[in-house]
């Protein structure tokens, strides 16, 4: 019996790349006033952007419930050798302590293993592959959870919002921080340390921002394979990809969309670059 794994929609995983890796993915649930959809089943990164500008009250996101997790685990287990269920960090959301109650409601007899990935969006996608192949090829339930553990400190991210507006209303980055950025009306550049997110520069166009992602893998040591995901911007997305093939191969450069959960957070323009170290 194979090892399955998990993960939640803020990974940001093209559907076809989840499918091919046998991959499943809990959706985290997005909440306009009293409706509540599930990130990518029912609404799509498309339908959010003009349901921001309709909408009077922002929306916010929630993660999946312990019963979510559990449905999933009991259902898997059934033909499995263990589950390794990934996601979003600890510091950043309540994902992963709900996948835990999830582990503990489950009662199957399957063992589970849930790992705090310290990483968002196609950081923690990269993480989930890396797994995912290991659990393909026959790794057993301890060295996929060896290997996952091993990949989560390579993984490097460096995101472009089009403004700051988004990030402080979806409640992840403090008004006092941001204070800066709207005063100016500039894109901040954010990066991942430890599962918690932090400013690492402001620049005034999407150029200079884009600039500052080919530098950001151009001096990454030994990069194995990147991830830029993009929710408004395939344009920008398509020019990034063409300069970073200098520095890795092609066909180890994912384009993936933002999830609707995370670009409640990021809002439109948005543009992350993530990277995997060998």
């Amino acid at each position: 019996m194979a090892v399955k794994i998990v993960t939640d929609s803020c990974a940001d995983l093209p559907p076809d790349i989840a499918e091919a890796l046998g991959i499943t993915i809990v959706p985290v649930y997005i909440c306009f006033n009293d409706r509540i959809y599930r990130d990518g089943v029912d609404i799509s990164a498309e339908e959010l952007y003009p349901k921001l500008e309709e909408e009077t009250d922002y929306p916010t996101t929630t993660q999946p419930m312990p019963r979510d997790f559990a449905n999933v685990y009991q259902k898997l287990g059934k033909e499995a050798e263990g589950i390794v269920s990934i996601h979003l960090p600890a510091r950043l959301s309540g994902t992963y302590n709900s996948a835990l109650q999830g582990k503990v409601l489950a009662k199957t007899k399957c063992d589970i293993e849930v790992i705090d990935s310290l990483s968002v969006s196609m950081g923690l996608g990269l993480v989930v592959m890396a797994a995912a192949r290991v659990a393909l090829a026959g790794g057993s339930f301890l060295q996929v959870i060896r290997e996952t553990k091993r990949i989560i400190p390579k993984i490097h991210v460096l995101g472009m919002m089009n403004s700051v507006k988004y990030i402080v209303a979806g409640g992840r980055i403090s008004k006092t921080k941001a204070t800066i950025g709207s005063t100016l009306s500039v894109k901040p550049l954010l990066a991942l340390k430890n599962g918690e997110v932090f400013q690492v520069a402001m620049v005034r166009s999407c150029a200079k921002g884009l600039e500052h992602q080919v530098e950001f893998v151009e001096k990454t040591c030994d990069v194995r394979e990147a991830a830029i995901v993009h929710n408004t911007t395939p344009d920008e997305v398509n020019a990034l990809k063409k300069r970073i093939r200098c520095f890795v191969p092609e066909e180890r450069i994912y384009v993936a969309r933002l999830s609707a959960s995370l670009g409640v957070h990021c809002g439109p323009g948005t543009t992350i670059t993530a990277v995997r170290c060998a």
